[in-house]
């Protein structure tokens, strides 16, 4: 199933929960029925749940409308987050291509050079660059979450689930540091990098389970509600935070103690 749509108006890329459905071995009233229950949460947080499951319709075999949901890329995030194991990086990994494809084809029809009119081709051409620069940082959230996710068919959901995943800066703590200071010493270590407010792993270090993203709600500054994520650390990652900062004679203050 390929139904795929595009809201002109807004030119919201989205995908047809029916595909959504298969991409996750689910039939498609159980996930009409968990996506109900998202918007719900949404709703009571006081986040439109439009941004991420648009209601639709579409006529069965027999010619009657059934309902159904045009989900945002917002809403296979939000779906991803709920899903475990090999299918949830699987589904991450499908339906990111499943955009870039319409994101591909929504960009040929559009293409700067094809506007014959100097100052519109300029404009456009303006807007194309700004995507490509949001797009260039969402992959690369995308190939840490990818990455996140990946561990996950190695090891059990309890090393990435349960209450050992710490801050930076409880970490920080242990050193005698800030969570500013040590997310710059690990930046300068080549560890991670800042992109949009969030400190990302470097392809080298993804995909081993040091790290966990988790999606929080947050108001701006305007009291316009917002989705964020932020960068916990499992407690593989604190092992391995600790092992190289002591390569660099950098030992917890319990040690320094000691020593």
């Amino acid at each position: 199933m390929n139904n795929l749509a595009v809201l002109e108006k807004q030119e919201v890329l989205t995908l047809d929960s029916r595909e959504v459905a298969e991409m996750v071995e689910k039939q498609h009233k159980n996930l009409l029925a968990d996506i109900r229950k998202y918007e719900e949460f949404l709703t009571s947080s006081n986040i439109s749940p439009l941004d991420f499951f648009i209601p639709s319709t579409y006529k069965d075999t027999k010619g009657e409308e059934r309902p159904n949901y045009q989900v945002t890329k917002k809403g296979c995030e939000f779906i991803a987050h709920k899903l475990t194991g090999q299918k949830g990086a699987t589904f991450t990994a499908t339906y990111i291509n499943r955009f870039h494809e319409m994101e591909n084809k929504l960009k040929k029809s559009r293409d700067s050079y094809m506007i014959e009119d100097p100052i519109e081709r300029a404009k456009a051409w303006i807007k194309e660059q700004q995507e490509k620069q949001l797009l260039s940082l969402e992959n690369r959230k995308k190939d840490q979450i990818i990455g996140e996710l990946k561990p996950k068919a190695d090891y059990t959901d309890k090393i990435l689930k349960n209450k050992g995943l710490v801050t930076i800066t409880q970490i920080a703590k242990d050193y005698g540091m800030s969570g500013q200071e040590l997310n710059g010493l690990l930046h300068d270590l080549k560890v991670q990098y800042k992109q949009s407010g969030q400190w990302l792993l470097y392809r080298e270090h993804q995909g081993k389970g040091y790290t966990h993203s988790e999606t929080i709600n947050i108001v701006r500054s305007d009291g316009r509600p917002d989705i964020t994520m932020i960068t916990k650390w499992t407690q593989k990652g604190r092992l391995f935070l600790y092992n190289l900062l002591k390569e660099h004679g950098i030992l917890p203050t319990i040690e320094q103690d000691i020593a």
